[in-house]
């Protein structure tokens, strides 16, 4: 008996053979318990161990069965149908079937089938039986080859899973190509988590190869083994990106490319370029590796999607360095695999590397317009404003500017020129390509495009058609642009006409047209009306307005009213805000339980104004340049007789939350302000965690949203000016903050830290917290009743309705559950 223990209690020998028959009964006896048996066994000590089983072998292991397929070819009615169906998948264009069965749990005798139902022949054959399971299945386009993966070693419920890669031709047997025990190393396996593909000819096979991972040794007892995480500070990754990338990670597999005229294989990709894309869809001589290896570290702070390029020999995996450093999101390979083009932030020219001659020429450096976003305000190299797509055979690359489109030799042999002629920078009209067929790699010499026009003065769309090769003449600017969004659009594959979407504020719906009359808005049929309902409401207008801010230079927002607005009455305010979102005047705003901010329709349907000023950023005063920009949009907007300028409000979420937070201590303007997970304090905010994808919050401050530009010891005062809770004691705005206990992205102390402050003061303060929420509400019962609460703050507040009886007396943790406090 251990020292110290109870009369009556069991001693310590009889508790070790209770332990050890359970654990024999299982033959999982810790390795803890087995020298504690030895230990009592050489003591002369009799153990009492449970007799191994015995008898018959196990009975045969029960699977999930299948259930019926019932194929129907629609042209005749002819009908197929298939038992204990667990997987199927067509050939592209239907030339065959594949169809997984299952064993019948009550046929000792039965076996798994793959079938392979060809409609060319209506023959149904069976292409392997007696297996574990199947999968991964890949026709060629001909629909003559399928690959798919087997596994047939091992229970179905053991931990590792070997699989085998198969190939069948049509007329032939199925052949295994490879698996751990045919060809590949020890230490590699075949990927059951790779979508396998064949090159466009037929002739390649692409597929993943993985690593073979050490899985957990279940003879393990929980509870006496440690569970921690490990942070070094020369990870790749932090352990929390790690962790969320976990699942990721395990799935990860490296592009290899089995030859068929060969019959080899070849591993293309590996930890040192982790990424290859074949060219000319999979048929190409070359591909484009992409590798962070040495790069992961530094995206804690730089996020810029750094990669190192290589160019890959599809035959024989030899790669050839294209350039050390490039931006992942501008990177592109052309259909063909002659080239590769990526956007250069230092040179702010887009350079282009022939495959053939490796040899890398800057393609742009005539252009003398800005092919980079002139207007990105964020402490971080800007980004181009993008590459439109390729001229046949790699002729040529189309680039874009702010408002047009340029055709680029890639020799470097004729002169850049813009196929648009300027007529976007002339009218101020963005001019983007709608890319009508997806499957089409390249743009024809005399293809039609349909060109999507937006106005940065109206802020209204339109279309275009332009014939490649052709002059660029649209005409009148005003004649083209529409009071609404058109966007979307796609083509029937086989006759001229289009199916796209049409959205202004009071509209979301289906049209139809035809290619050629796409310019022409009375051409256009509605195809739905998916809100019928919303006749019935009160819904809203919208205006483009235009002011100066408080440094002189001009702003722009949307004042959003009441359908049944009367300019002789006088109406409360909210000022809801972000970024800039002038540029979205014709969006359709979907009536709905909000995730966070307010809902549009809800508010003005109930009487309120709402003002959404865009807000113009510097390095390192986010704060001020919020200050400089919503004061004056309220300063402006109480010039007029139907605004009450002493019932204006602010509202916002995330970073919307923090430029509210900080406003409420620089002016006393509002009379209520909500702010949604609000950074509060920028210096313990800057160290903090994403936990949504376990990034670590630098890069936000010293390159991103925040626009500090510098690190917190380099410049610790702007991090202090810009933190709202070291001005808490000005603050004399009630305000309602939202922030959830499982917020991903903006960590639920920044809400405390601003909320201990303001309590600790005396200031009237609120915060609600949904619990297991994330940056945002997802659960419809949290939606409706953030919406009630938010709408009854600022009734309060801005129209004088009685304060509710959580706003009164709150909830006290003894009523969670009972009493919602939402009565008056």
């Amino acid at each position: 008996r251990p020292a110290g223990a109870k009369p009556g209690r069991p001693d310590s020998l009889a508790q070790l053979q209770q332990l050890i028959r359970k654990a024999d009964s299982l033959a999982r006896v810790s390795d803890s318990l087995r020298q504690k048996v030895t230990e009592a066994r050489n003591k002369g000590i009799a153990v009492l161990e449970a007799p191994k089983p015995s008898g018959p072998k196990t009975p045969r292991e029960t699977v999930e069965e299948g259930t019926e397929l019932v194929v129907r070819d629609l042209t005749n009615g002819k009908e197929w149908r298939h038992k204990l169906v667990t997987e199927y998948k067509f050939a592209d264009f239907g030339q065959a079937l594949v169809i997984e069965t299952s064993r019948q749990n009550s046929d000792s005798l039965s076996k798994a089938f793959l079938l392979l139902q060809d409609f060319s022949s209506a023959k149904i054959d069976t292409i392997y039986s007696d297996f574990k399971e199947a999968g991964s299945f890949a026709f060629s386009e001909a629909g003559d080859k399928l690959a798919f993966l087997l596994q047939t070693d091992s229970s179905t419920k053991a931990l590792k899973k070997y699989h085998r890669l198969f190939l069948y031709e049509k007329g032939k047997q199925a052949r295994e190509l490879l698996s751990r025990n045919t060809g590949l190393p020890g230490n590699k396996v075949v990927s059951p988590d790779f979508n396998n593909y064949f090159s466009k000819d037929g002739k390649r096979l692409y597929f993943g190869i993985a690593p073979d991972r050490r899985v957990k040794d279940t003879t393990l007892v929980d509870f006496e083994t440690a569970k921690l995480d490990v942070w070094h500070y020369q990870d790749d990754y932090l352990q929390p990106q790690q962790l969320v990338q976990l699942n990721s990670e395990l799935r990860k597999s490296w592009l290899s490319v089995w030859d068929l005229t060969s019959n080899k294989y070849l591993q293309l990709a590996d930890d040192s370029c982790e990424i290859v894309q074949p060219s000319a869809h999979g048929n190409g001589v070359y591909g484009l590796g992409m590798s962070t290896l040495g790069m992961r570290i530094e995206q804690q702070w730089k996020m810029d999607g750094a990669v190192r390029l290589y160019k890959v020999e599809l035959a024989t995996g030899k790669r050839s360095l294209i350039t050390a450093r490039a931006s992942r999101t501008s990177v592109r390979m052309s259909p063909n695999g002659k080239f590769v083009a990526w956007y250069d932030p230092k040179q702010k020219h887009w350079q282009a590397y022939n495959c053939e001659t490796s040899k890398t020429s800057v393609i742009t450096k005539p252009i003398t317009v800005p092919l980079f976003r002139e207007e990105h305000d964020m402490p971080a190299d800007k980004p181009a404003y993008g590459l439109m797509g390729w001229k046949k055979d790699d002729e040529a690359v189309y680039i874009y500017d702010r408002y047009d489109i340029w055709e680029i030799d890639l020799t470097g042999k004729k002169a850049p020129v813009t196929i648009t002629a300027g007529w976007g920078r002339k009218n101020k009209i963005v001019i983007r390509n709608e890319v009508l067929d997806r499957e089409q790699p390249f743009i024809a010499p005399d293809q039609t495009l349909l060109l999507q026009l937006f106005d940065e003065k109206s802020k209204g769309y339109g279309w275009y058609t332009h014939k490649m090769g052709t002059g660029f003449n649209p005409g009148a600017a005003a004649a083209l642009i529409q009071p609404c969004i058109v966007d979307g659009a796609v083509k029937a594959r086989s006759a001229d006409q289009l199916i796209f979407t049409r959205q202004t504020p009071s509209e979301f719906d289906l049209y139809q047209t035809s290619l050629a009359k796409a310019t022409d808005a009375s051409s256009y049929i509605r195809r739905s009306e998916l809100n019928p309902q919303q006749a019935d409401y009160n819904w809203f207008t919208v205006e483009l307005h235009h002011w100066k801010m408080l440094d002189g230079k001009m702003s722009e927002g949307l004042l959003y009213k009441p359908e049944n607005f009367d300019s002789t009455k006088k109406y409360p305010v909210i000022f809801y805000f972000y970024e800039k979102n002038a540029d979205r005047r014709y969006n359709y705003i979907e009536p709905m339980p909000v995730r966070a901010s307010v809902n549009i329709a809800l508010y003005t349907s109930n009487g309120y104004l709402v003002f959404d000023p865009n807000i113009y950023y510097k390095t390192g005063q986010p704060g001020e340049d919020a200050y400089n920009s919503v004061v004056s949009a309220a300063k402006y907007l109480s010039k007029f007789r139907f605004v009450d300028s002493t019932k204006m409000g602010l509202q916002g979420h995330s970073w919307g939350g923090y430029q509210i937070a900080y406003l409420i201590t620089r002016t006393n303007m509002f009379a209520a302000a909500e702010a949604g997970a609000p950074v509060s304090n920028m210096t313990s905010a800057y160290g903090g965690i994403r936990w949504g994808t376990g990034l670590s919050r630098q890069f936000q401050y010293e390159q991103s949203q925040s626009r500090i530009g510098a690190t917190l010891w380099e410049k610790p005062e702007l991090y202090l000016k810009n933190s709202p809770l070291f001005r808490a004691d000005k603050v004399n705005t009630p305000l309602l903050m939202l922030h959830n206990d499982k917020d991903d992205a903006v960590p639920w102390y920044q809400g405390i830290e601003y909320f201990t402050a303001l309590r600790r003061l005396g200031k009237p303060v609120w915060m609600i917290n949904y619990n297991d929420e994330l940056h945002g509400i997802i659960e419809r019962r949290n939606r409706k009743d953030w919406s009630i609460r938010m709408m009854q703050f600022f009734d309060h507040y801005l129209k004088g309705a009685p304060a509710p009886k959580w706003m009164k007396e709150g909830v006290p943790a003894t009523l969670k559950g009972i009493d919602w406090g939402l009565d008056y």
